[in-house]
């Protein structure tokens, strides 16, 4: 297909630039009118696509049988029952419907979050280009988000929130680009650090993400005393070549930023809710975002965007087995690090958050699940209003009102209602709203309630 052009560039490089300037005219703008206070969000993105029909169920009665008899070989015993899901709510949760929940099985610390306040199920969250009926979906009447049920495509869409434009920036990255001005102008280190490695989320039109292993920043390996000495006077020597020079800053620089964080995080304290959980990926991730937000005033940061991630959410098989040691996990992980929060005297001040890349199909499959759309996320913190689901939960009615034909729910709330929720409490002011989220304006609910005053 040929592509339209203007004096060379192509249209989707006109809007990209276009954008990139509203980026930087916004940035400027909202310099001025945020205070200091220390914020952190972060990320944890759940790859393969996580089956949260199975991590919060509808609990009542009628709704329990109806869940039983379309889940099959996949559903969990009822509350009350031999290892059945745990109780959301002290007395029983229960939304304007009357419906109560509980939560899988091997998640006590969700159900403790919950209870206490702390966290907040949001539900059917899914990448839309903008509202859409199961009638236009059916019709063809509505455009949807390209690609859907693709791991890769959708991965991507959830993290820029601009499912209908070639992004190169992730809403995280705007967002920092936005606040950086918030941050100490002496600092370094970026403020956008990712443990899981190259992300969509963090890119921003300036500010990138700094790559941290669980281990600490990643310096030379093998490099010290002497030969340090000799490479650092190598790259200190004047370079006339622009190339040379060039190689030599960015050493210098990453030599330095690392120094800077390992130095920083060397006397981070020990956090007991982290070493009474077994030491998996996700645990070692979230252990050193706590060490990071300890040493935020010495990286000179107001504000932080981190990234984690972990696997194994793809269940097109054994899914009863896999869920149960992958919610453990993040029942554990989310439940210890919220303690280290508090511990750190920041709880109300970092907002944690699930994403991925689709829910999956309410009938099973030989022990498994297909690709979906539509699925329940989770936020988690002290600013959070938590204890209770937002959002609108799907009629858990196969080839029913939300569903696209096979049990895959047509989301209730977009990604980007979902995420502009969470960058508000962040900081981004409602006049750069559009700027971070540029569809934000075709979806009823920019702020659903789930987060307390920025």
């Amino acid at each position: 297909m040929r592509q339209a052009v203007c004096a060379g560039v192509s249209t989707a490089s006109l809007v990209s630039t276009v954008w990139d300037l509203r980026m930087v005219n916004a940035a400027i703008a909202q310099s001025t009118s945020l205070l200091g206070d220390y914020k952190a969000l972060v990320c944890l993105f759940l790859f393969g696509g996580n089956d949260a029909n199975n991590l919060v169920i509808q609990t009542s009665p009628t709704d329990y049988t109806n869940y039983s008899n379309a889940r099959g070989l996949l559903a969990l015993p009822n509350v009350g029952s031999p290892g059945g899901v745990l109780q959301l709510g002290s007395p029983a949760y229960a939304d304007a419907g009357g419906h109560t929940y509980g939560v899988h099985p091997a998640c006590p610390g969700m159900q403790s979050l919950f209870n206490n306040g702390q966290l907040a199920f949001v539900a059917n969250v899914g990448t839309l280009v903008g509202p859409i009926t199961k009638t236009q979906y059916q019709n063809k009447t509505a455009a949807v988000p390209p690609q859907l049920f693709s791991h890769n495509d959708q991965q991507v869409q959830w993290q820029t929130s601009v499912p209908d434009q070639v992004s190169r920036t992730g809403w995280g990255g705007r967002c920092a680009d936005l606040l950086n001005s918030l941050n100490d102008v002496n600092g370094t280190v970026s403020m956008s650090m990712s443990l899981a490695g190259a992300n969509t989320y963090e890119v921003g039109n300036v500010i990138n993400a700094y790559n941290i292993s669980t281990s600490g920043a990643v310096s030379l390996s093998n490099v010290s005393g002497a030969r340090l000495t000799a490479l650092q006077s190598l790259v200190n020597m004047g370079h006339p070549n622009l190339m040379e020079d060039a190689y030599s800053l960015v050493t210098n620089r990453a030599l330095a930023n690392a120094t800077v964080v390992n130095n920083a995080i060397a006397t981070a304290p020990a956090f007991p809710s982290f070493t009474a959980i077994p030491n998996t990926s996700l645990r070692r991730q979230l252990e050193m975002i706590a060490k990071l937000i300890y040493a935020r005033n010495t990286l000179l940061h107001t504000r932080q965007v981190f990234f984690c991630s972990v696997g194994g959410y793809d269940t097109h098989g054994d899914q009863l087995n896999a869920q149960n040691n992958l919610y453990t996990e993040l029942s554990n992980c989310l439940k210890a690090f919220y303690d280290a929060t508090v511990q750190l005297g920041v709880g109300p001040n970092v907002t944690a958050f699930t994403a991925s890349d689709f829910g999956r199909t309410y009938p099973y499959n030989s022990g498994g699940t297909d690709h979906g759309w539509g699925s329940h996320q989770m936020v988690v913190g002290g600013s959070v209003q938590g204890g209770k689901i937002y959002g609108n939960f799907p009629v858990l009615q196969i080839g029913g009102p939300d569903d696209t034909s096979t049990g895959r729910w047509i989301p209730t709330t977009a990604v980007d209602e979902f995420s502009a929720t969470i960058a508000k409490w962040f900081g981004v002011s409602s006049g750069n709203m559009s700027t971070v989220f540029p569809n934000i304006g075709r979806f009823a609910k920019p702020d659903m309630g789930f987060m307390g005053a920025p």
